[in-house]
């Protein structure tokens, strides 16, 4: 869960805070005096500073009878820290206009951080102490706590997280990636403080951190503030290692019965890494397959020309210990097995066939396009020169990325379609679809 804290005036400055075109960023490897390393885009056509940052170690690092420690601990940071309780560090955070929030997901905790110039000092002061010094006050841990289960008590009863907890459940079987980030109704009141303050000092740690930096501000003084944050973390955490695992349960289809007037369905099956020669084209062909646009072919077939769903989506998803594809679709409940047969025929028909020439060519205009819109602000290109040193795809990746994708060819995407859609898929339907049951395991 993400936790926003957002005043009206950096909010006003954020409508402006774009920045140059990618292919005239200029995008600038600086090593803070600590030895940090983070990479920096200047921009000074406003007064604003946005940070994106990713520890390893995400909820993957729960352990099982206490999945939710991490996203427990992430929702708690901004609760108090160091000798400011909560109330008064909300206070600094809204008198000087300065945004903190923090996610977690399996394999990373990502934070960010969003202030004007002039308040940029105490900013960064205030996520130094709510990275190093979290105060986990026993009021603030069970109020937060009690929110996370209450989300989860809604979820119990939704069709769309029914069917994606089954899915990975199943897929991912005894895995850490097999539990949800958020934990369940069980393992979250399990979690003390102790557990919370553990997960902290195994997982911030200056070895396993990335950061970028984008805004009106100089290599010296971005390195003064890196520190200022972080240089006062432990040089090494303490992460457990998290095995490789493949998606089981390739063919199987799994239906949880639930009374709600559609039917929600979950796809999906193996993947390709980010670091996989194919990723490129795989990334292509999905997109033709599936890739959430109006003009996929599953969108064409299962709304367009049926009226079977509002949308259907699939898309690549890949991880530090493996990658899946994975999709969904909602239905009505005496038509889920229509729309799931159509899924499974053009998943087959991309899988034989593969794209022709002209999906291909389109599908390579589109993606070389439609990638400036997650470079349009300060924030978004923060995020995405993160993800692209996650990724290890080198600081030259964005000048790279269109000549990637114009580099496949017909034949390449029709290889790894093969590749990708040949192996089966596992689908998970939450509600009371006609005529389909569970297959065996």
């Amino acid at each position: 869960m993400t936790r926003f804290l957002t005043a009206a005036a950096l909010a006003a400055f954020a409508l402006f805070a774009i920045v140059p075109a990618a292919s005239a960023m200029t995008i600038e490897k600086i090593v803070s005096p600590s030895g940090i390393e983070a990479w920096l885009v200047r921009e000074h056509a406003v007064p604003l500073v946005a940070l994106n940052y990713a520890f390893h170690g995400g909820s993957a690092q729960d352990e099982a009878d206490k999945a939710g420690t991490a996203n427990l601990a992430g929702d708690l940071l901004d609760e108090g820290a160091g000798d400011l309780d909560g109330t008064t560090f909300h206070k600094r955070l809204e008198n000087h206009a300065i945004e903190l929030g923090f996610q977690v997901a399996r394999d990373y905790f990502r934070g960010s951080l969003r202030t004007l110039n002039e308040h940029r000092d105490e900013a960064f002061d205030l996520l130094r102490l709510a990275l190093s010094s979290p105060r986990f006050d026993a009021d603030a841990v069970e109020r937060v706590r009690g929110q996370v289960l209450a989300s989860l008590r809604r979820d119990s009863t939704n069709p769309s997280s029914i069917a994606s907890r089954r899915w990975w459940e199943t897929a991912f079987p005894g895995h850490p990636y097999g539990r949800e980030s958020s934990g369940t109704p069980e393992t979250v009141p399990r979690i003390t403080a102790d557990d919370m303050r553990d997960y902290v000092r195994r997982a911030f740690a200056r070895n396993g951190l990335t950061i970028s930096i984008v805004g009106d501000i100089d290599a010296k003084t971005a390195g003064a503030l890196i520190d200022r944050a972080f240089a006062g973390l432990s040089v090494k955490g303490d992460l457990k290692p998290i095995a490789s695992a493949s998606p089981r349960g390739m063919g199987r289809l799994i239906v949880i019965n639930l009374d709600v007037p559609q039917a929600v369905v979950t796809f999906g099956g193996q993947g390709l890494a980010r670091h996989d020669p194919d990723f490129m084209a795989g990334y292509i062909v999905n997109h033709i397959l599936g890739g959430g646009t109006f003009s996929s072919r599953l969108y064409q077939e299962v709304r367009e020309k049926r009226g079977l769903a509002y949308g259907v989506s699939e898309n690549l998803a890949w991880f530090r210990r493996t990658a899946v594809v994975l999709g969904g679709t909602a239905t009505r409940a005496d038509r889920t097995g229509e729309a799931l047969a159509i899924v499974e025929s053009e998943t087959k028909r991309m899988a034989e066939n593969g794209p022709t020439a002209e999906e291909l060519a389109a599908a390579k205009s589109y993606l070389k396009g439609a990638y400036a819109l997650s470079l349009d602000s300060s924030a978004k290109i923060a995020a995405q020169l993160t993800q692209i040193q996650l990724d290890n795809l080198g600081i030259d990746y964005i000048q790279r990325r269109g000549a990637m994708i114009d580099g496949v060819g017909i034949e390449d995407a029709k290889r790894v379609a093969k590749r990708l859609f040949s192996g089966g898929m596992l689908v998970t339907v939450a509600g009371r679809p006609k005529g389909l049951t569970s297959t065996p395991e």
